[in-house]
């Protein structure tokens, strides 16, 4: 059986992540430990996002039987009837604490750009709906792969997200970071998946960054299956309350 020879230990080839001539596979490791924890990390979760300390997922959380990438929208969802039309979107923004400006910018991006591809039909709908139903037909290219095509969370890819990108601390990304990531995860020719993937990093490094500039694994775990903006509203209510 062939073999390599690594730091002196002889290791099966078949098994090695690394491949010598990919100097790009040493630069950006994966996680070969994840079934320590994670029962099966490789097989997709439908309804719960786990990661190394919490291989059930979100404690408290409930799924509602969405799928995870569903629960990740169905904050927005303000009268959970399953649409999501522009105005919801402003609002949920708002909620979590971002200004008018941001908000409204946000919101016209984000229906615009995930409207017509989850639409019943073929007919545009001026008033851009999501539809939560079908909100697996607007995922797009150059992401992490931690959710599937049909809306389902991978532990491994959630964790290879840490293993590859994490130079500072194992479980914290800096804003540098973050974009060497999003740079990393380019497909080729992927204009909208580009933009897109920098947008959504980029707001989400805004919501939950630390005072420290760093953001959390944990804050982004929670943000896949929607538990971070219900977390992010209630603080933000919480202050609100205070100042009253």
């Amino acid at each position: 059986m062939a073999t390599i020879v690594a730091g002196g230990v002889d290791r099966n080839a078949a098994l090695s992540p690394d491949a010598a001539l990919a100097p790009v596979t040493e630069d950006r490791p994966v996680r070969t430990d994840l079934e320590t924890s994670i029962p099966k990390p490789y097989m997709a979760r439908g309804l719960v996002a786990p990661d190394m300390d919490h291989p059930n997922g979100t404690p408290g959380h409930n799924h509602n039987n969405l799928s995870v990438l569903q629960q990740h929208c169905a904050f927005f969802d303000q009268d959970d009837n399953g649409i999501i039309y522009p105005w919801e979107t402003y609002a949920g923004l708002r909620q979590m604490g971002f200004n008018i400006i941001a908000s409204l910018v946000l919101a016209i991006f984000i229906n615009v750009g995930l409207s017509y591809p989850t639409l019943p039909g073929w007919i545009p709908n001026p008033l851009l709906p999501i539809y939560l139903h079908n909100i697996h037909k607007a995922k797009h290219g150059s992401d992490t792969k931690t959710y599937d095509n049909e809306g389902r969370y991978l532990p491994v890819n959630f964790e290879n997200v840490f293993s590859k990108h994490a130079r500072t601390y194992p479980d914290k990304l800096t804003l540098r970071e973050l974009w060497n990531m999003t740079e990393a995860n380019r497909d080729a020719f992927d204009l909208f998946g580009w933009l897109a993937s920098k947008m959504e990093w980029g707001t989400l490094y805004v919501l939950a960054r630390d005072q420290d500039g760093f953001l959390s694994k944990e804050a982004i775990r929670r943000s896949y299956d929607g538990s971070l903006f219900e977390y992010c509203a209630k603080m933000q209510r919480g202050a609100e309350d205070k100042m009253k």
